[in-house]
């Protein structure tokens, strides 16, 4: 993995040079763990295993290279795996709309399955595979390969992936980096938190048995917890775009940012209504949602929303959605907020987190306008059965998988038996 994440800016550049086919592997425009890591790993398989490549495969991380200092758990976990930031390459150091005119373009798109924006949609016709754990938005016809399915973490279908590859592809540093991924992702593997599946914890399994120099997941887990919610020294500014995604129809841009502190203690930070409103005039936006996240020693969420907008009306109409939701229900509790045009909440379903959240304040802003392209839907998506709280039929069977091993893997957990144990 090293030696082809150094190497990629080398092999983008002979290939345009040489007028080649260029086939990028990109997670979404959040740009966090999963993405990265899922973009970095199945790249690095297709350059692998692919016959005779004739492409280029570059995984390629969907933001400027100067937000990559505020992804704080991504940065912590290539420098400890030892690959260099210097060799990745950002969505503003390749021209993808240009490489798509001139005929080179091939897009994999991990971790989501809609480009974002206007500005995007011509590269929807390079798109050739969809990896992704989210609920289908849109459907893909053929030729595009699409793989979604309702896991915790994108990079258990990318462990998949790699494992019904040819042996002895998976290399120590891609599994460490898959193996803490999915630790993060799916909460240490704590069902209390809604997010794992099965098949998360069999690819764990697997990779630690593999590896079996891999660290300790609690010290995995730990190590990357404390570095995602490290805001020491951070901006309002820095923590809002730390983890921003973006909603919008005809009449509204509405952010939405993931906010690693309480939501307390951020809403006490001096001067927070000026810069709420300076964020949302340089960017556009109509209006804001923060979701806080904080954990128990038992790794437990915590989870408390604030909604500001300058427009009351569009602030009624988010705070009305997501009280009323039903699908599923937030269980929202009123808190005082000392800023006008901000209202804040405490949310009794903990595990309800932004992938559920998001069609709520999606369908919303349908109903205040005409939809204007795949990020504005105005229905929502099914929220996926993977939570140990929303009925989720945990106990069946899992889903069949390739190779063999996961299966029985699978089994033995479930019957409680020790990895290495007699069939």
């Amino acid at each position: 993995m090293e030696r082809f994440v150094a190497g990629n800016r080398a092999a983008l550049q002979d290939h345009i040079q040489q007028h080649q086919e260029i086939h990028v592997v990109m997670g979404n425009e959040a740009c966090d763990l999963d993405s990265t890591v899922s973009a970095l790993a199945l790249a690095y398989f297709l350059a692998q295993t692919s016959p005779a490549p004739k492409a280029a495969f570059v995984p390629v991380l969907n933001i400027p290279r100067a937000d990559f200092a505020l992804r704080t758990e991504t940065t912590f976990l290539l420098r400890e795996r030892g690959v260099p930031a210097a060799a990745l390459v950002f969505r503003d150091e390749i021209d993808l709309a240009g490489l798509h005119r001139a005929g080179l373009l091939s897009l994999t798109l991990v971790d989501h399955h809609v480009l974002p924006g206007s500005a995007d949609a011509a590269l929807e016709e390079a798109v050739v595979e969809v990896l992704d754990h989210r609920p289908l938005e849109r459907d893909r016809g053929p030729p595009c390969q699409v793989t979604v399915e309702p896991v915790g973490s994108c990079a258990t279908l990318v462990t998949e992936r790699i494992l019904q590859g040819p042996p002895g592809v998976l290399d120590r540093t891609t599994a460490a980096l898959l193996h803490g991924t999915i630790l993060l992702d799916c909460i240490n593997l704590s069902p209390a938190a809604g997010k794992v599946t099965p098949r998360d914890v069999a690819c764990v399994a697997l990779l630690e048995e593999r590896f079996p120099e891999l660290p300790a997941r609690d010290a995995v887990f730990g190590a990357l917890q404390a570095a995602k919610f490290d805001v020491t020294g951070l901006t309002t500014e820095q923590m809002l775009r730390k983890d921003l995604k973006v909603l919008s129809n005809d009449e509204a841009v509405v952010g939405i940012s993931g906010v690693f502190e309480d939501l307390e203690t951020f809403l006490l930070r001096p001067g927070l209504l000026q810069e709420l409103e300076a964020f949302c005039q340089a960017r556009g936006y109509a209006g804001l949602v923060a979701m806080t996240v904080s954990f128990n020693e038992r790794h437990e969420p915590t989870r408390k929303l604030a909604v500001y907008s300058a427009q009351e009306p569009l602030r009624s109409t988010l705070c009305r959605a997501l009280e009323e939701a039903t699908s599923p229900s937030l269980q929202l509790r009123p808190l005082p907020s000392p800023w006008p045009r901000v209202a804040a909440y405490a949310q009794g379903n903990a595990v309800a987190a932004r992938k559920k959240v998001l069609p709520i304040l999606r369908a919303a802003l349908g109903g205040l306008g005409a939809a204007g392209g795949p990020e504005e839907e105005v229905v929502p998506p099914p929220t996926p059965m993977n939570s140990l709280v929303e009925e989720c039929p945990l106990a069946q069977a899992v889903p069949p998988l390739c190779p063999q091993d996961v299966l029985e893997r699978v089994s033995r957990i479930a019957a409680g038996q020790p990895p290495g144990s007699p069939k």
